[in-house]
């Protein structure tokens, strides 16, 4: 077992702004969990900004101190990831990763996991074949949060190879493993909160709720086009209402991607629910959500899209106690049990065939955006409002079943969806890809760069009249005066840019005062002299005084 992981995050802090992405919340939730349970004794976040290791350890930890030590490096460290033995993204792009391993030389030193928030954009699917084309092997993994998620990926990754062995002939079918491995929650924190039972008095008497009043509960982005149509929801709560013979409260905690669409759903909402009360909570605000789940007695999600693939909302509100009425939709039937911890409302997608094909071609064409395409193929996926309108109600009718339920649920993440209990996967997985690592033989030798994205020097080789090689001979030109020369003494923001590539104009200057009367000077003599890890830059170096016009070559 590794007490060690790296971890490949593209930005900088781990903060996150107004109005996030489900992406960015499960990830950032996933760190601090590694960080907290994961057992290990240094995780290595590398990252493309400067990042403090101090700001980083702040921001995952919880109420205690870390006891795993954080330390903070550049994404072309691939050391870190060597020692660690795995490089975890919080994404299943592995393509480049892979590359730039075997680019270090590195293939057998670790394994590349990445993880699946999403398959329904072209562009991510896209990133995630490339897996079969770059040098990955049996030792990387790609997470699956649900088995949907999995059969899904599967069938892809079978056609695209398929596909492959077609066009180039060959019956192997390259690709990580596939695991499936849920997201989670912290289950102690969500209870918390949602236990408090002066909160709740409190919060059902500001929204204007009668003890026996039944409030049904959304969290999540107000997306009509990447997450639910309201409609449905809307129409399942006033039929609800309707069975029971008392209208439903219907608290929707979110925030609208444009405020402009805040209209859209207030319309929606009086004409599909025109006897319900609806409440719009700002979901960005985690004192109000916190709220919310102490006043629910119900959690309603009816999504339809298929930007959606786990859906961590319904989980969070199993840890908070309350049952579920959702749609039997991608990760949902994996998390929630029907009949057990809440109602499954069934789905329908038409066949396959036109216009589907139509709308995807559209969006691939950049015709559509990528939110038009997914938001009109959630207007025609339809779900159960029946099914919906009477698993509502049969829970607001009972409060011994709520509380059945709602305990059901709870119990359920307790045992499954708790980062406690899901992080032991994720380690059970390191461990596993490690041994197979182990065992494995040294992978097959092949080019060391990726033939598409290599050296530039050498895929743009051919622009340039000559190459700089050890046999190049340079010397100062004639009538330059390394004193007083402005490319080695003015220090013109101009002659700065890209310095950190090239040794600096100060250390340039030896060099140069050696050429004077030297005549000319064979490259590889000058650079012999120069301790091997200086030599590149001295290169570049040199290159940037022949473009300044101080040195001249033959």
């Amino acid at each position: 077992m590794s007490g060690e992981l790296a971890i490949h995050h593209l930005g900088g802090g781990l903060g996150l702004g107004p109005n996030p992405f489900g992406r960015d919340v499960a990830n950032l939730a996933l760190y601090r969990a590694l960080a907290r349970y994961g057992g290990f004794d240094r995780l290595h976040m590398l990252t493309a900004l400067e990042t403090s290791a101090a700001d980083i350890a702040a921001t995952l930890q919880g109420a205690d101190p870390l006891t795993t030590r954080i330390e903070t490096a550049s994404l072309l460290e691939l050391g870190r990831a060597r020692q660690a033995g795995t490089l975890f993204r919080g994404k299943a792009d592995l393509a480049e990763m892979a590359w730039a391993r075997r680019g270090a030389g590195l293939d057998n030193s670790y394994s590349l996991v990445g993880l699946i928030h999403t398959i329904a954009p072209p562009t991510t699917r896209e990133e995630i074949a490339q897996a079969s084309l770059a040098p990955t092997h049996p030792w990387d993994a790609i997470i699956c949060t649900s088995p949907a998620v999995h059969d899904s990926i599967s069938a892809m990754f079978e056609g695209w190879t398929d596909y492959l062995g077609e066009r180039f002939g060959g019956a192997r079918r390259p690709m990580p493993q596939l695991p499936i491995l849920p997201l989670g929650v912290e289950l102690d924190e969500i209870a918390a909160q949602a236990d408090r039972p002066d909160v709740r008095q409190a919060t059902r008497a500001r929204l204007g709720l009668a003890d026996d009043d039944v409030l049904a509960l959304w969290v999540g982005r107000l997306s009509f086009y990447e997450k639910a149509s309201p409609q449905p929801m809307f129409r399942a709560v006033e039929e609800a209402g309707q069975i029971v013979g008392r209208p439903l409260h219907f608290a929707l905690a979110g925030w609208f991607p444009q405020e402009s669409h805040r209209g859209y759903f207030e319309e929606a909402g009086r004409a599909y629910a025109p006897t319900s009360t609806l409440h719009w909570i700002d979901g960005n605000d985690p004192v109000l959500l916190s709220e919310m789940w102490a006043a629910a007695d119900i959690f309603l999600s009816l999504v339809d899209n298929i930007q959606e693939t786990f859906g961590l909302a319904p989980v969070e509100a199993m840890a908070a106690g309350l049952p579920v009425v959702a749609s039997d939709w991608d990760g949902y039937r994996f998390t929630i049990r029907h009949g057990q911890e809440g109602f499954l409302a069934p789905t329908m997608v038409p066949s396959p065939g036109p216009p589907s094909i139509a709308l995807l071609q559209r969006h691939l064409q950049r015709i559509d955006t990528y939110q038009a395409y997914a938001g009109q193929l959630a207007q025609h996926t339809a779900v159960d409002v029946g099914a919906a309108a009477r698993g509502l109600a049969e829970l607001a009718a009972s409060p011994e079943l709520r509380q059945r339920m709602g305990a059901a649920g709870r119990a359920r993440v307790r045992e499954t969806f708790d980062w406690k209990q899901v992080v032991t996967g994720y380690r059970d997985l390191f461990d596993s890809l490690a041994e197979h690592r182990r065992q494995a033989p040294a992978a097959t030798a092949g080019p060391r760069l990726n033939p598409v994205h290599g050296d530039p020097f050498r895929d743009h080789g051919s622009f340039a009249t000559v190459h700089l090689t050890a046999d190049t001979e340079i010397a100062l030109r004639p009538g330059v005066d390394p004193a007083t020369d402005p490319a080695l003494t003015s220090g013109i923001m101009l002659d700065t840019y890209g310095e950190a590539w090239r040794l600096s104009a100060p250390d340039l200057r030896p060099l140069v005062d050696g050429l004077q009367g030297a005549g000319w000077r064979r490259v590889g003599d000058m650079l012999a002299a120069i301790p091997p890890p200086a030599r590149a830059r001295t290169t570049y170096g040199l290159v940037w005084l022949c473009k300044m016009g101080v040195l001249d070559w033959r």
